[in-house]
């Protein structure tokens, strides 16, 4: 058998029609796959390689971290100088308020902890999240999930959860004494790149003060730059109580954080002691690389064309099966008709050499998050390609 049917076979699926590419390099901007065929990639991951693949910096950390040491206990129980100057490097690009970093694996365990600990610290059991909304996909995160047709299959799921509309300032008074956080994406990203008003966030923010309620803000496919500022909050004037990271987090590398001020955090250190544990969340090597690589972000200034490459893409992105173009810097969506249509353009991409995808709440929507290192060149490249596919319809 070859690696493509072995992957069929031994690899568990998460579709009946994986894309099934068989990738054997990436650099940058690109992919190639066993036949030396070039991609360039339009999604980064899902907004993982936000400085591109295999940066120079993140490969050479990873390197000299793997030879000092990987595993050693878990999690919080060693001083490991990855995950101390991580943190630290973090909490310094980030309000004061948010100086205690959870490292975990992933942003689905992410989600996992900062509802722990707000029902831990606030003493409540009502937790509120935004329809459309994408947490991640273990059953703590698919309960607050936004979207039935994801959740329906594995009832019953965590009680005392409500889901409201999403930029509704009628919602916000559902927002009582009795809730222990209100979870949100500052940009919604799997409901095709939906942006609340500056007033809305800034009034849950207020009502979440009012009440007691912790804010939590979900930028694990929105922050790191993609937006064109570190983060996403940033551009609405909010500070959350806890902020929830992943995918670009790593520079590649798996790796999760919440973040809240250490006197929140502290909740889970006591009644139970170890309120929440994590054998490998903050792997010394996920956390030189993340290191490495938002350090690339920040001191090669990766965010500084963000608006200006998202300009020439709304330029670019003229065409009559074109319904909208929804964007937020480096995070676009294509609305095309309906999910058919838009299959056979992303299919068509991917036949000319370009990675793009759908979105799980918006399936007739083109995906377009790509390395923030992305040229005008490529920009053009690939909105040529997406037109041409266009023109098939």
């Amino acid at each position: 058998m070859n690696n493509r049917q072995l992957f069929l076979q031994h690899v568990a699926q998460t579709s009946d029609a994986p894309l099934a590419l068989e990738i054997v390099k990436a650099e940058g901007m690109y992919m190639w796959d066993a036949d030396g065929k070039q991609y360039l990639d339009m999604i980064a991951g899902i907004s993982v390689c936000n400085i591109g693949h295999c940066h120079p910096a993140v490969v050479k950390a990873i390197q000299e971290q793997a030879q000092t040491y990987m595993h050693l206990l878990v999690y919080g129980e060693f001083v490991q100088s990855p995950q101390v100057a991580y943190a630290t490097y973090l909490t310094r690009h980030l309000p004061s308020s948010l100086n205690s970093v959870y490292f975990t694996n992933s942003g689905s365990e992410a989600t996992e902890g900062a509802m722990k600990l707000a029902k831990r610290h606030t003493g409540r059991t009502e937790i509120i999240a935004f329809k459309n909304s994408y947490h991640g996909s273990t059953q703590g995160s698919l309960s607050i999930m936004g979207d039935e047709y994801w959740r329906n299959a594995y009832r019953p799921l965590l009680p005392d959860v409500q889901h409201l509309l999403h930029n509704s300032m009628e919602m916000l008074d559902s927002i009582t004494e009795r809730t222990a956080c209100v979870i949100a994406e500052t940009i919604q990203g799997e409901a095709g790149v939906l942006a609340p008003a500056v007033e809305w966030l800034q009034a849950l923010r207020k009502k979440c003060t009012e009440t007691g309620a912790l804010l939590i803000l979900d930028e694990i496919q929105c922050g790191f730059g993609r937006n064109g500022t570190l983060w996403a909050f940033e551009q609405y004037d909010v500070v959350p109580d806890i902020l929830l990271l992943g995918k670009a987090l790593g520079g590649g590398m798996p790796l999760g954080a919440f973040i809240a001020n250490r006197d929140v955090m502290w909740s889970l250190t006591n009644q139970p002691v170890l309120g929440h544990i994590t054998t490998f969340g903050g792997h010394p090597v996920a956390c030189a690389a993340g290191l490495a690589g938002m350090k690339a972000l920040i001191e090669e200034n990766m965010m500084k064309e963000v608006a200006a490459k998202e300009k020439l893409f709304l330029e670019l992105l003229q065409h009559p099966r074109i319904k909208a173009v929804r964007s937020r810097g480096l995070m676009l969506a294509v609305e095309l008709e309906d999910f058919p249509a838009n299959k056979k353009v992303i299919d068509h991409c991917i036949k000319n050499g370009v990675i793009t995808d759908w979105f799980l709440f918006a399936p007739q929507c083109i995906r377009l998050v790509p390395p923030l290192i992305i040229k005008e060149e490529e920009i053009r490249t690939a909105c040529k390609i997406i037109l041409s596919g266009l023109d098939t319809l």
